[in-house]
């Protein structure tokens, strides 16, 4: 099967680079197209894969197209490779970007929208997707051997991805200020500032080790580190007090409504 990638972006780095090492296909199997030469140096460099200019060209030679464009560019980039995507699965990567909007401006493709998240460059991605009618198992197949190649997949319902956006897409910087506001608490009571990171860090990978080797809710895995009465309990009360809790939620539906209002709901 041939691949190509509209977009040489970090994105797409990111995916090519999980789908040769997970062997999804040969660096000769996959070809990129983008406008800026310098990023098809870097990532033809890397990875040995196919590079041109030309959406069109680069349509023409794959049977699965994956858009890694800014949403700005959609138009732009499907608009170039035209006739060429027709009858083709074409998977977009790109924000906002509804799938019925996608086959207006691709007629003839079978579309698949997914939200990956940055944690695609370590190979620890959370990806959701959703399909359009005419998607058949064996699109459904691709899109899921591509994604797993960067992290963890799972299907969901259209209207479900602006709730995917808030949570995973933006979640990585939610966890980034967690991290540097425990670091901080850190330094504030004594610690070597490097020490103080080192130990936020591997804090936040064990905890969420926890959750996924023994399937317990958070709440319980909570209470078997809070004591009665001890240290713990004491930070506890301070981040309720100070609304921690509903903080996290709340910007996950701020940031899920204004992915709402980016796709024009």
């Amino acid at each position: 099967m041939k691949y190509a990638f509209f977009g040489a972006g970090k994105m797409a780095f990111a995916i090519i680079q999980g789908m040769l090492r997970a062997k999804v296909c040969a660096a000769s199997d996959i070809i990129a197209s983008c406008p800026e030469p310098e990023l098809l140096e870097n990532l033809r460099d890397a990875t040995s894969v196919n590079v041109v200019t030309s959406n069109a060209e680069a349509a023409s030679s794959a049977s699965v197209v994956v858009l890694c464009v800014k949403p700005n560019d959609v138009g732009t980039a499907l608009g170039e490779a035209g006739s060429g995507l027709e009858g083709k699965l074409l998977i977009s990567i790109v924000a906002g970007q509804k799938i019925g909007s996608l086959k207006s401006l691709a007629p003839g493709a079978r579309v698949i929208r997914a939200m990956p998240n940055t944690a695609a460059m370590v190979g620890r991605a959370a990806t959701a997707y959703s399909c359009d009618d005419t998607v058949t198992s064996d699109d459904e197949a691709v899109a899921e051997s591509v994604f797993s190649s960067i992290g963890e997949v799972y299907a969901v319902e259209e209207k479900q991805l602006n709730a995917v956006t808030g949570l995973s897409g933006s979640g990585p910087a939610y966890v980034y200020l967690m991290i540097e506001a425990l670091s901080d608490g850190g330094v504030a009571c004594g610690l070597p500032r490097k020490l103080a990171l080192d130990l936020a860090v591997q804090t936040v990978i064990g905890a969420a080790e926890m959750i996924c080797a023994t399937s317990e809710h958070p709440a319980v895995l909570r209470e078997m580190v809070t004591s009665p009465a001890g240290t713990t309990m004491a930070g506890l009360r301070e981040l309720e007090a100070c609304g921690v809790r509903s903080a996290f939620t709340e910007a996950v539906c701020a940031a899920s409504n204004r992915a709402g209002e980016l796709s024009g709901e």
